[in-house]
């Protein structure tokens, strides 16, 4: 998934340092000049600052020190911890970091060779949708010969550095997304209530040690509400507004010995680091407390326990859920074949929200509380093949770039409905249906949702929380088999040079077959299906098994030429030879038939005088001589 990062701003890294060692000059990034433009893109510096590369800082600098972990890292005078605990979680995960930063052997120092540095690094990032290489040259903001935004444990190590002004309040949800390419899911602990539920606080364990086992990034963070809580030092030793990284998860054995294997009894455990390097949790599990003594040496030391106040520490799941606010979980998704692990069918499609006076072609219509241009939005289809699957669903906005001339770029509050919709919809929604989940609606860069759903056809529509706003957006869906998501764009059915001798659409409706009962039925019950029939056209539901009562809840939305042909629809018993017809209806389907629901008894077929059958069946009829009514 990392392969054939595509150069950012056209800048090419082996070119630009095979250029800069011919002319034996040290590489200056246009694009990031070292200037306080660079820096702020507000306001002034306090101090003067002075940009300097990395041997004008130390004697023997290193892009790494004894190579890079979680313990490297300390945030600077910028808020950024929130960038520094996802550095944090890449660093403890070597498949991740040597993707981020390719090549890091041929990007280190060399003493012996001084001639072969050129000042020209270069770093992968996730970018909307695909993997960008970032040329940076090695400039770095000090006041008074210190690093002032992010830094390393040892004076000699820079492979973290570089930071600015916009790096200020940001989202490590977003920061982990850029260093995987996963899909980020924010979890609020308190609205949860997993704090006192315990049956769903250990789901919610087993799906944070499942992303963590899988090699996902996790972090955690408690809520500052006030501007005063910012930071502020909690007497359990956490701080608020600050975002910790998550760097190990595990069922730690208690015990003894012997008695430790044979009890089996287990504590679910989180270890988790401060990005200050500091300024640890100080309850129970923390570095020196008691507690430890149920824990044996062995199984310490396979933990890595240390009594140092190095920011890295331990707790249990449920004091985590009690102490913490938010937990952001970052899948890094999986879609090879290879793989013993999940694998996902990932559809991905970029869209964007565009306004325009005609109503048919406006794609920024807002959230569904703008009932009248709801569905003036970009609309994406999607098939779950399953009897029931489970989706994420992950909508991110194109960022918008902090400047010195237009400030900081603000993000719109974006989020999105997914409804069940008929089984062979082709064509755009103008009415509301079945809703099946939504997300939440929030002015950061993505949202995400989980959800199961049954067998269905869906439809997902993203949209800005305001009608008129304007913006790119990338929708990444993820399901067990391919989904053939795709983009609705027309409106009805086409017409062609065709229409006139084929004939075009004059009605529209939409049949849904809720349920059916006092079929004909074995003793087991009647494994029944049902058919929707018109014009050649037809829909079929799921088997239902074992039942004379049911459930079907099938839609099929169908574009009439000749109206007065009724619609069919067929109840059939299945077997294993030969499907057992049970009974049908027909369906005039009027336009001026004000009555919405008809229960109808089934007939059968071939005859003059149809005979009724055992049963009835439940429709929703619905019809429009407008193409664009359902």
């Amino acid at each position: 998934m990392f392969s054939g990062a595509k150069p950012y701003e056209g800048q090419n890294y082996s070119a630009l340092k095979r250029a800069c060692l011919r002319k034996k000059v040290l590489f200056e990034d246009p694009n990031f000049p070292a200037t306080d433009d660079s820096l702020y893109y507000k306001g002034t510096p306090g101090p003067t600052v002075r940009w300097k590369r990395p041997k004008d800082i130390c004697e023997d600098p290193r892009l790494f020190v004894d190579g890079i972990s979680s313990h490297d890292l300390h945030q600077g005078q910028v808020g950024n911890c929130w960038f520094v605990a996802a550095c944090s979680s890449l660093a403890s995960r070597e498949s991740l970091w040597q993707k981020v930063i390719p090549d890091w052997k041929e990007q280190e120092w060399d003493p012996e060779k001084p001639s072969a540095y050129a000042g020209i690094f270069h770093f992968h990032f996730w970018r909307f949708g695909e993997w960008v290489d970032v040329v940076i040259d090695d400039r770095l903001p000090t006041v008074n010969n210190q690093l002032i935004y992010c830094h390393s444990n040892s004076r000699s190590e820079f492979w973290l550095a570089g930071c600015y002004q916009a790096l200020d309040g940001g989202n490590t949800a977003d920061a982990l997304v850029d260093f995987t390419g996963g899909v980020s899911e924010p979890i609020d602990l308190t609205e949860g209530g997993f704090a006192n539920d315990e049956a769903k606080r250990n789901q919610l364990f087993e799906r944070v040690l499942k992303v963590h086992s899988r090699g996902g990034l996790i972090s955690a963070s408690i809520k500052a509400v006030t501007a005063a809580d910012m930071e502020a030092r909690l007497a359990c030793g956490l701080v608020k507004g600050h975002a910790y990284a998550i760097t190990d998860v595990r069922k730690v054995r208690l015990g003894h010995g012997l008695l430790a294997f044979f009890k089996s009894e287990k504590l679910d455990m989180i270890r988790l680091r401060n990005p200050w390097g500091e300024r640890e949790w100080n309850g129970p599990w923390s570095d020196t407390s008691e507690e430890w003594q149920k824990v044996s040496k062995s199984e310490r030391e396979k933990m890595g326990v240390t009594v140092q106040d190095d920011g890295e520490f331990w707790m249990t799941f449920e004091d985590l859920c009690r102490y913490f606010t938010d937990i952001i979980k970052c899948r890094v998704i999986n879609t090879s074949y290879l793989s013993i692990h999940k694998t996902w069918e990932e559809a991905r499609l970029c869209g964007a929200w565009t306004r325009h006076e005609d109503p048919r072609k406006n794609r920024s219509g807002g959230c569904i509380n703008h009932k009248d241009t709801f569905f003036q939005n970009p609309q994406y289809i999607f098939d779950v093949k399953k009897p029931e699957d489970e989706v994420l669903i992950c909508i991110q906005q194109q960022p918008k770039q902090s400047t010195r001339r237009d400030g900081k770029g603000e993000n719109l509050a974006i989020g999105f409905d997914i409804y069940k919709v008929e089984e062979n919809r082709e064509y755009r929604m103008h009415g509301l249906q079945h809703r099946a989940a939504s997300s939440i609606y929030i002015n950061s860069r993505s949202v995400f949702l989980r959800t199961d759903q049954p067998e269905g056809r869906y439809v997902i529509i993203p949209t800005t929380f305001e009608p008129g706003h304007t913006g790119e957006f990338l929708l990444r869906v993820f399901t067990d088999v391919p989904s053939n998501c795709r983009e609705l764009r027309l409106d009805e059915p086409p017409r062609s040079c065709w229409s006139s001798l084929c004939g075009y659409p004059q009605q529209v409706t939409q049949v849904h077959i809720l349920r059916a009962t006092g079929l004909k039925d074995s003793s087991t019950g009647a494994n029944s299906y049902v058919i929707i029939k018109c014009e050649g056209d037809k829909v079929r539901s799921a088997v239902q098994k074992g039942t004379s009562t049911p459930e079907y809840n099938l839609k099929g939305i169908f574009y009439r030429k000749k109206p007065s042909q009724p619609i069919t629809v067929q109840i059939w018993n299945h077997r294993v030879l030969k499907d057992e017809f049970l009974g049908q209806v027909h369906l005039k389907a009027d336009p001026d038939d004000l009555q919405a629901l008809h229960t109808l008894h089934l007939q059968d077929r071939g005859s003059r005088q149809p005979s009724d059958l055992p049963g009835t069946v439940a429709v929703c009829v619905f019809s429009s001589t407008s193409l664009m009514a359902v």
